[in-house]
């Protein structure tokens, strides 16, 4: 069974802050054991949904 969670980064108008703040929210995901399942961009924000592997202690 797979959990998954939806995450809405929103956009602003500086390029570098954007890539850090996604950059960032990839490796915390990651540590936790999230994979990036789908990605939708809009012209303001990217809504990005992670998907694992549901532990059966959880």
């Amino acid at each position: 069974m797979k959990e998954y969670q939806a995450v809405i980064l929103r956009q602003t108008r500086h390029a570098q802050d954007d890539e850090e703040a996604l950059t960032d929210l990839l490796n915390e995901r990651s540590r936790g054991g999230w994979e990036p399942a789908m990605l939708a961009q809009g012209a303001q924000r990217l809504t990005i949904v992670f998907a694992r592997t549901a532990d059966a202690e959880r």
